[in-house]
């Protein structure tokens, strides 16, 4: 296969495209980046994902509808400008490797671009080219192109405004209209930096009936075919789409992506979920632990993340609580407790899938309180998350705050585990994106909780403002409408 340089790929691709010439610096308010990537559809049908981004790193994720190789060139505005001024074919602009994709990943490849500079605004150009009988491929089109930023270096103190929510097409909220999700266009306007996506980004053991719903996810997924297919269903809403194509996402799994309230290491379905999700969303793990999903994120000087894997490595529900039950595993835990007294951001988050302190109950199928908290029959987690409690009493860890979701209910709490009368840490819990909104039932108390919001009824999510001195927490609705603000200064 030939594969063109970026002029050379410009002029074959007019026809798709046309070409970018970006000429600026930096990331102003009428930047691209808030608009959507510009997409040839019949090559790239699920849009394009841009997640997992670091100081010098992102991957991005994009799924032919058939087998292809993929490309993708990337350089700061200035080296484009550069490239469109050479007249050789030889150019400053970097490529990845050309990836194939294959029935055997579903089409989808998560393309690593590496040695970046950080706090830099990137454009890539996506270049696709189809086989045509094993030994000779055409030349690649232009399918794609668009633009993202590193994050700054630790040592940089910028402001960073992102977004979390969770618990999309669930008890049959499914897509309905071309939209398909319309809180996506909603929080595309609220000017993120990035998203977290904190779980059930598919309700896999939920159907979605059609008519209201958009056809093709009327069946509970239990086999990878039908995992891959619940996740397709869901690129089908063009605003997830638009929303995917301008904004970076982290993402975390929960309980949904297999089913209700699975345990990892006892559950047959786990590692076909676990593919699916890897195979759909851009996730780094390290070469040596190819299945890790937890994972940590620095923004500059004054955000860590701490995304957790609440899922994969727990005990069962049922198990009664004791030294012998988790649901981090010995290895996340470590992971955790390490990496937050050795951070030296300004804000330690700590993402979590399920609450703190949210009873939550199983049933007949999956019995066991499925959160932190416990529950009469003697289930929960609180064992393990009182580990997590010492040490940040211990070790007096300040500015801790954690994000979570699952519950369809928006609750923030102010946490008092001493009783000292002084907030510890702080919780904030968001949800869903769309589903039938929750119950409110009552917070578990072990943490002297102070109740700052406990309320459902809404489709939401949470959107985070941080500076050195602050910490600003809205949750707004899926019109729009803030409904809960909270101003965290730092101690």
């Amino acid at each position: 296969m030939r594969w063109a340089s970026p002029l050379a790929a410009c002029v074959a691709a007019v026809t798709v495209l046309g070409c970018v010439s970006p000429s600026r610096e930096g990331l102003p308010p009428d930047s691209p980046f808030r608009e959507p990537a510009v997409r040839a559809a019949d090559l790239l049908p699920q849009g394009i994902t841009v997640g997992d981004v670091t100081p010098t790193s992102a991957l991005l994720w994009v799924r032919t509808d058939g087998p292809a190789l993929v490309q993708v060139e990337y350089a700061p505005p200035s080296v484009w400008d550069q490239a469109s001024r050479m007249a050789t074919v030889v150019s400053p602009v970097a490529r990845t490797s050309r990836m194939a994709t294959s029935p055997e990943s579903d089409y989808t490849v998560s393309i690593p671009l590496l040695r970046l500079v950080p706090g830099t605004t990137y454009h890539y150009h996506i270049l696709v080219g189809r086989p045509v009988d094993g030994l000779h491929h055409i030349e690649a089109k232009l399918a794609a192109r668009g633009e993202f930023r590193t994050l700054p270096d630790p040592s940089t103190s910028v402001p960073v405004r992102f977004a979390w929510s969770g618990d999309l097409g669930g008890q049959g909220h499914c897509r309905q209209g071309p939209a398909g999700y319309p809180i996506f266009d909603v929080m595309r306007r609220q000017d993120l930096d990035f998203f977290i996506f904190l779980g059930d980004t598919i309700y896999s053991d939920n159907a979605c009936p059609s008519p209201p719903n958009e056809p093709g996810a009327d069946f509970i997924a239990s086999t990878l075919p039908e995992y891959r297919a619940r996740h397709r269903y869901q690129r089908g809403a063009e605003s997830l789409r638009r929303f995917l194509e301008t904004v970076p996402v982290y993402v975390a799994w929960d309980d949904h992506e297999v089913r209700n309230n699975f345990a990892g290491p006892v559950d047959a379905q786990m590692p076909a979920g676990r593919q699916a999700l890897r195979e759909y969303w851009p996730i780094a793990s390290p070469p040596d632990d190819p299945h890790r999903l937890y994972r940590s994120v620095r923004y500059g000087k004054d955000l860590e993340l701490f995304i957790l894997d609440t899922r994969q490595y727990r005990s069962r529900n049922a198990d009664p609580d004791g030294p012998a039950k988790t649901m981090l595993g010995q290895t996340q835990l470590k992971w955790l407790l390490d990496g937050l007294g050795d951070s030296t951001a300004s804000w330690k988050v700590i993402v979590s899938s399920v609450p703190l302190s949210i009873p939550k109950g199983g049933g007949t199928a999956v019995p066991g309180n499925d959160g932190w908290a416990g529950g009469p029959d003697g289930t929960g987690f609180e064992r393990e998350r009182q580990v997590i409690v010492d040490t940040i009493l211990q070790q007096r860890l300040k500015n801790v705050v954690w994000l979570g979701a699952d519950v369809h209910f928006v609750e923030a709490s102010a946490y008092d585990p001493d009783g000292d009368g002084n907030p510890d840490f702080h919780e904030f819990i968001a949800g869903p994106l769309s589903a039938a909104t929750g119950r409110l039932p009552e917070q578990s108390r072990s943490l002297r909780p102070t109740t700052l919001i406990h309320e459902a009824g809404y489709l939401n999510f949470g959107l985070v403002t941080v500076a050195a001195e602050s910490f600003d927490v809205q949750a707004v609705d899926g019109e729009g409408r803030v409904r809960f603000s909270y101003h965290l200064p730092r101690r």
